[in-house]
């Protein structure tokens, strides 16, 4: 089978993404389909997540990367904020902002994989210590104050410290899987009708993010053409098509 670089993945996941927010636009999407879009995409931000792990490791400085996906983060949330004010008297507002989640991700990765010149000295234990000690709070914090950072913090550390070992990578993901969907049977249990069960497990389905697995072995490790816009498509897709779905469903609400 005939592999894809990263940009040719990159550009499906966009337009698959989109799937997952048009049903913001009142009346446009049918209750049922936004479910079934909701569970479909869940793979998306995985595989920009799996992205940000392969720049951390391939950027020529991961500081300056970290930097980049933070300053975008706040020119996101910024833009968020104005949204909110402009449609203010409907309730239309912004809330996404993965490029924040992606930010802590790559800042536990510096964390706990980037060389510090002080800890050198220091007995292997006693780095691993200091390490975790800064990066346990930014990663609780992070898995419950960004958007899908539950999910997406732990992935990006499954990612990258089982980079040479796919199998593990992958036996992880689907423990990881098992125990986020879990929870399941105590959500869906608490409805009566099969209908809203049914609802209850295409909403709740942060399990699905596993169906990346299959993104994984298409791509065949090379981003691409290397452009202007390959590089920066995503980082003005992304809050852009947010922006512009905001304004239809303000003027048709």
């Amino acid at each position: 089978m005939r592999k894809c670089s990263g940009n040719q993945i990159k550009f499906f996941m966009a337009a698959l993404m989109v799937l997952d927010h048009i049903p913001h636009i009142p009346g446009l999407v049918p209750p049922l389909w936004q479910g079934i879009f909701h569970a479909l995409t869940r793979c998306v931000s995985m595989w920009f997540a799996y992205t940000a792990v392969e720049g951390f490791q391939y950027t020529h400085s991961r500081l300056h990367y970290n930097l980049r996906l933070l300053g975008w983060g706040i020119f996101m949330a910024l833009g968020n904020w104005g949204i909110g004010q402009l449609f203010a008297d409907k309730g239309i507002h912004v809330s996404n902002n993965i490029f924040l989640t992606l930010a802590a991700g790559v800042f536990l990765l510096n964390v706990l994989a980037s060389p510090v010149g002080f800890l050198q000295s220091w007995k292997p234990w006693a780095q691993n210590l200091v390490r975790w000690v800064v990066a346990a709070p930014v990663l609780l914090l992070g898995m419950f104050l960004t958007e899908g950072g539950i999910v997406v913090l732990p992935f990006m550390l499954i990612t990258y410290f089982c980079r040479n070992n796919p199998k593990l990578r992958n036996g992880l993901y689907l423990i990881f899987a098992a125990f986020l969907a879990s929870s399941l049977p105590g959500i869906v249990g608490m409805y009566d009708d099969w209908a809203t069960r049914i609802d209850m497990l295409l909403f709740n389905s942060d399990w699905l993010f596993i169906t990346v697995i299959p993104f994984l072995y298409l791509y065949n490790g090379q981003r691409g053409k290397k452009t202007p816009f390959t590089k920066y498509f995503f980082y003005v897709f992304y809050p852009a098509h947010l922006w512009i779905i905001a304004a239809i469903s303000y003027f048709v609400a």
